[in-house]
């Protein structure tokens, strides 16, 4: 089965696409061999990504703008579908993750709604090919959090291996920690998301390349210890979620008053908010038991964060994805595509924990996602042994040529 998986994050920075064939093995139906045809990254329409950019938290918008962008942004992953599909022979599923407007926690730490646009019709009408979208929403109905769903790729990739933390760091940095006894997986704070806010409004730039800013700054204690002492949600346990909705461009006001943010230079603030990243993901991190993290997602480009973090990790390895042959860049595409692959054949997207809960925090783990248009899966005529579990998933690479 190939699927072509697309995904875009917090941080906008383009829809990540991957391409892939499914097949199980077939010595052992229990492994899932995946050959990466293509893994790219398509740009956002420069209006449609400034038009979502405006409506982010704290911004207000109406439910006109939002019914608008969710054509718009329907018509910006179908036209990258179109493209990908085009140079490399079709696929039998596109599973799109489309964009998160809204993930709506509540003041306990569970999850009352959560809102991904994108009209799957348009991506449907484009390519001529069912879509898969609203991925998270199946699991928020069970009581989960909807979040984060890496963890099945991770589990799949590297829970047969010693205990590791798994991270990605975008705009909200998660983790998972797998190869022990439980999958134990959320949201660890803010990644590159206030990062990003603070050198927007500032510059106008949409990040500090290259860290070349907070290198130039120095860290403010008093302003990293209110960071750290006035956000309830590093108290909360795994699993739980966040997102731009809290850490918001208006959160570092809120948080230090406007007084003590005026007397920070933009350098000392960028690099107080590297630092915050860097100690809220390794405090999540520390009691977990991992001999190892291994790392993906733009936030680990970042050369500072990724030596703060090592150096509060110490003496725990930090690796990149990469180095284990799985590829950084396009995890969460390839996720999705793999999120795909398991709905069309109704397996779960979500883990199973001992007591028959998901790893989100949901009653069960369920089947995610809702087709376009409805009629029967691709797949869903597929023999038993492509209907049973999968315990592994094997990295495939495309043959030369």
């Amino acid at each position: 089965m190939r699927v072509l998986g697309m995904m875009s994050g917090t941080s906008l920075d383009g829809i990540d696409v991957a391409l892939a064939d499914f097949v199980r093995d077939r010595s052992d139906p229990s492994v899932l061999e995946a050959r990466l045809v293509h893994l790219g990254e398509e740009p956002w329409p420069a209006a449609t990504r400034d038009a979502l950019r405006a409506v982010l938290p704290p911004a207000p918008a109406d439910v006109a703008t939002w019914n608008r962008l969710h054509a718009a942004v329907g018509d910006a992953f179908a036209a990258a579908a179109t493209r990908v599909l085009a140079a490399h022979g079709g696929a039998d599923l596109v599973a799109t993750h489309g964009q998160t407007l809204h993930h709506d926690v509540r003041a306990d730490g569970t999850v009352a709604a959560t809102l991904q646009i994108g009209d799957a019709s348009r991506i449907a009408a484009a390519t001529g090919v069912p879509v898969l979208a609203d991925l998270r929403a199946a699991d928020v109905a069970a009581g989960g959090q909807g979040a984060p769903l890496a963890p099945l790729l991770d589990q799949l990739l590297l829970g047969h291996a010693e205990p590791t933390a798994v991270l990605n760091i975008g705009g909200i940095a998660n983790l998972t920690l797998v190869g022990a006894e439980d999958v134990v997986a959320g949201d660890t704070g803010p990644g590159n998301a206030l990062l990003d806010a603070a050198v927007h409004a500032a510059t106008g730039l949409p990040a500090d390349h290259d860290a070349a800013l907070a290198r130039q700054g120095r860290v403010d204690p008093a302003a990293l210890a209110a960071l750290l002492e006035r956000e309830p949600f590093y108290a909360r346990p795994l699993p739980r979620s966040t997102g731009r909705e809290h850490f918001d461009s208006a959160y570092v006001r809120r948080l230090l008053g406007e007084e003590a943010l005026g007397a920070l230079g933009l350098p000392d603030l960028l690099a107080t908010l590297v630092e915050l990243t860097a100690v809220t993901i390794a405090r999540a991190i520390a009691p977990l038991g991992a001999r190892r993290v291994v790392a993906s997602g733009g936030g680990i480009r970042n050369p500072l964060l990724r030596e703060r973090l090592a150096a509060h990790l110490a003496p725990l390895p930090l690796l990149d994805a990469d180095a284990l042959d799985i590829p950084a860049d396009g995890k969460e595409a390839l996720l999705i595509a793999l999120l795909g692959h398991h709905s069309a054949h109704g397996l779960p997207g979500t883990l199973a924990l001992p007591d028959g809960t998901a790893h989100t925090g949901a009653r069960a783990p369920v089947v995610l996602g809702s087709l376009t248009p409805p009629h029967a899966a691709p797949g869903a005529g597929a023999g038993p042994a492509d209907r049973g579990p999968v315990t592994r998933l094997r990295l495939v690479p495309e043959a030369p040529g």
